[in-house]
């Protein structure tokens, strides 16, 4: 099995680069199913409805968040319905939408799991080591991939070795620049630290150039701007032994427009 997993899709530049090449990367690498990072697909921040739905008729199986899971107050209208939308795991539990989802393909049971991290993040949500300990207890899917939401390299890389041996694969997202770690774990666990972001290319991590500058130049208080302009494509592709399950490889892919 051969499983893509693209990196944080950021507003319309990141949906049209899905339109453009999802098509040809799922034929050209023969993809058996499309995973993807949502989170900053609506305008770089948040997700709509409309939005939501564009990614699942593109093709992608399930949708994972981050930290700008509930930034656009619509989400609250059909989060529970979104049968595709995986949000963090360790999020406060008064609020709404599934940590975990399994999805079948040719018999066999892939799980995505989505955890946000708690270095220089938010200090609302539950410690990630904690609740993936929780939820590991039920876990007995073919294919398990954790989405690991996170700003710290540290602590993206301390989930990996503590996730050795015990998911398929530990891939980081929230960064938006893709690391060149990839790498199979002793235990048999694949992992990277980013798989980087599918948006505009000439950007600050999504955003438009001069607006960031001018906030880091001047100390003004200022509305960041979505960068537009030509895309980049980023993401990563799973190579899984039909027979035992067992990741076989981890490869980036990079394409700018």
């Amino acid at each position: 099995m051969r499983i893509l997993m693209i990196g944080d899709i950021f507003g319309r530049v990141g949906r049209h680069m899905i339109s453009e090449y999802l098509p040809k990367i799922k034929q050209e690498y023969q993809i058996d199913l499309v995973l993807a990072n949502g989170e900053n697909a609506a305008h770089g921040k948040g997700l709509t409805r409309r939005v939501y739905e564009e990614l699942v008729f593109e093709g992608i199986s399930l949708i994972s968040m981050g930290n700008h899971t509930y930034s656009k107050s619509e989400i609250y209208d059909f989060i529970d319905e979104a049968d595709r939308l995986v949000v963090p795991l360790n999020k406060p539990r008064m609020l709404p939408g599934t940590g975990s989802r399994v999805v079948e393909y040719n018999g066999k049971t892939i799980r995505l799991t989505n955890l946000l991290g708690i270095t220089f993040m938010n200090g609302m949500y539950d410690h990630p080591f904690v609740a993936m300990d929780d939820l590991l207890q039920h876990c007995h899917e073919d294919i398990h991939i954790l989405d690991f939401h996170a700003e710290a390299t540290s602590e993206k890389i301390a989930m990996g070795y503590y996730l050795d041996g015990r998911v398929s694969a530990v891939l980081g997202t929230h960064t938006h620049v893709q690391t060149a770690d990839e790498t199979i774990l002793e235990k048999g666990t694949a992992y990277i630290t980013d798989i980087g972001m599918t948006g505009p290319a000439k950007s600050v991590i999504g955003c438009e150039v001069n607006s960031i500058l001018k906030k880091m130049t001047t100390a003004q208080a200022g509305r960041f701007e979505v960068a537009l302009g030509k895309g980049i494509f980023c993401g990563v592709i799973l190579d899984f032994d039909d027979l035992t399950n067992q990741i076989k490889n981890i490869s980036r892919i990079q394409i700018r427009e």
